[in-house]
């Protein structure tokens, strides 16, 4: 037992566990109404509480920095991905506690900038229980950095239709004992399983199949759920079904701990697990950032193939250090991914913030505008996982890994337009679209990140590029979806009705996502021979 417990494998099925209740930002939709009736806010001010939530999820410099920190340096007292899931479970508990003591009156009516700062802390512990599960995960999966990435991005993406049917089957519409479970939930969860989350100095021939196992499971619950999500908007599901649903959705929650278990079975034959120092498979990618060719920035040049016959060995990769923040900032391709994700991740995340709101305005019902926020969960998991699970495939064909970035922020433009139509049943469709362009962002970025800049300081780079999101959020939500809704708004509790409130801004939104389709194109162009230097390395220690 004692072994089965000190594996990747079991590594990976905590890490999915607390993945899966770790998403409760996208499930602002739900409480949001409470929030707003229980403090007299009008919209900007709940948009503007809403994106100290976004900046809160997103700015994980300090997760990325702490997680460096106890995992590089073995003499600490603490070392582990343990230590930053304790940080990430107090933020947890202490944020939306005092969220749910304000709304109900146990404490007296906060000021706006408080109640910011209680949503920043809640919200902010999401960055460091997915830095540990994810920088984990590709450390112990380097080989295939893109698919781990899509997993447990993927699994955060479904958290967020995971804590609803939590909050359709405990809470029975009352929005206020959701917030409390939402800071009881994820903390108990990352407590508990924290230990199990380690990171492993091993390869196994194996690793593709038991990851297309979790893949498999991730699928399966998403189809799961989504099927639960439509039964539940045409029959209205009565409390006895909700609770049938709900425990047979934790027993497929369970199907990765069997994965591990045989995972865990198959590494035990004689021959199958290896050091990394004795594997003949391609190079982790942590050496990647260190040999392309980045015009330019003749510092950053390390020649890894002559143009006549590309003759690429080790010894160059040998060679290579992994490049710190301060370093990945004067690189043009960091500025490049990071307006790029301003437009992309931030437009998609004030879609998301806006989606009850806007399903109100076009006349949709309440169970309606439920659906379509949990129904979000699934497309941005469909996002997530797809593009990190089609990447790495592509990219073993010869497809540099920014051409789907490109692809997914040109669909993320029509998107944002269908929304604008205001057409009956616009919602159901533009949220598909946007919903899956978003999540495949956030597989696409910290899979792009470690490979042009290294995984040594993967956490740390990527939570910094991942503060474009609050950025382009604050921009969206508050300056010009806010702003332009409440000139709108014509009745006495500042709401407004008809096509007209969110019109324009989607119109814009679409303009600025095509802006991004443009700079990500730009991306495409100066890495493409660098890819192609990492398909030519995997097909030669394959």
């Amino acid at each position: 037992m004692e072994s089965f417990l000190n594996t990747k494998w079991i590594a990976t099925a905590a890490s999915i566990w607390i993945q899966c209740t770790s998403g409760s930002s996208y499930t602002f939709g739900i409480y949001s109404p409470v929030l707003k009736s229980s403090q007299s806010y009008d919209q900007s001010t709940l948009d503007t509480i809403s994106v100290f939530k976004d900046i809160g999820a997103n700015a994980g410099i300090l997760s990325g920095l702490l997680y460096a920190t106890v995992t590089s340096r073995r003499t600490l007292l603490l070392t582990g991905p343990w230590v930053v899931h304790v940080a990430g479970a107090v933020q947890c508990f202490v944020g939306y506690f005092l969220i749910w003591a304000s709304v109900v009156g146990l404490i007296r009516q906060p000021p706006v900038p408080l109640m910011c700062l209680f949503m920043l802390v809640a919200a902010h512990a999401q960055t460091f229980f997915n830095t540990a599960n994810v920088v984990s995960g590709v450390e112990n999966f380097h080989r295939f950095g893109g698919t781990i990435v899509g997993i447990m991005k993927g699994f955060l993406g479904l958290s967020g239709a995971i804590l609803i049917q939590v909050y359709d089957t405990l809470c029975e519409g009352d929005p206020t004992a959701y917030i409390l479970i939402l800071a009881i939930t994820p903390t108990l969860t990352s407590l508990l399983l924290m230990p199990l989350v380690k990171i492993y100095g091993t390869t196994t021939v194996d690793d593709k199949k038991h990851l297309n196992g979790f893949s498999s499971s991730a699928l399966v619950v998403a189809a799961y759920l989504m099927v639960v999500i439509i039964l539940d908007n045409v029959f209205t599901l009565p409390s006895w079904a909700r609770i049938i649903t709900f425990m047979f959705l934790l027993l497929l929650l369970a199907s990765p701990f069997g994965i591990a278990a045989k995972a865990h079975k198959d590494s035990e034959r004689p021959s199958i697990e290896t050091s990394p120092l004795m594997d003949d498979s391609e190079p982790m990618p942590t050496k990647y950032g260190e040999y392309h060719e980045i015009p330019g920035e003749p510092d950053r040049v390390k020649e890894v193939a002559s143009s006549s016959n590309e003759n690429l060995s080790n010894d160059h990769l040998e060679d290579g250090i992994d490049m710190n923040l301060s370093r990945a900032m004067l690189s043009v391709n960091f500025w490049l991914l990071f307006v790029a994700m301003i437009c992309g991740m931030g437009s998609g995340l004030a879609t998301i913030n806006n989606i009850s709101q806007i399903g109100q305005s076009l006349g949709y019902s309440t169970i309606e505008r439920s659906s379509l926020v949990a129904l979000w969960s699934i497309w941005n998991f469909l996002g997530r996982f797809g593009a990190g699970f089609l990447s790495d495939i592509m990219l073993h064909k010869g497809w540099a890994r920014p051409l789907f970035m490109v692809i997914t922020l040109a669909a993320l433009t029509f998107g944002h337009l269908i929304v604008a139509s205001g057409f009956p049943g616009n919602l159901y469709i533009g949220s598909v679209m946007v919903g899956i362009c978003y999540g495949s962002q956030w597989s696409l970025m910290p899979t792009i990140t470690s490979e042009i800049f290294g995984v040594r300081h993967m956490g740390t780079i990527f939570n910094t590029i991942a503060i474009a999101s609050p950025i382009g959020s604050y921009i969206f939500s508050v300056r010009i979806i806010g702003y332009i809704y409440d000139k709108m708004a014509t009745s006495e509790d500042n709401s407004c009705y008809g096509t007209q409130c969110f019109m324009l801004s989607f119109f814009i939104m679409a303009a600025v996502a095509f802006l991004g389709f443009l700079i990500a194109f730009a991306l495409f162009l100066r890495t493409r021979r660098f890819y192609r230097q990492i398909v030519l390395l995997r097909s030669r220690h394959s």
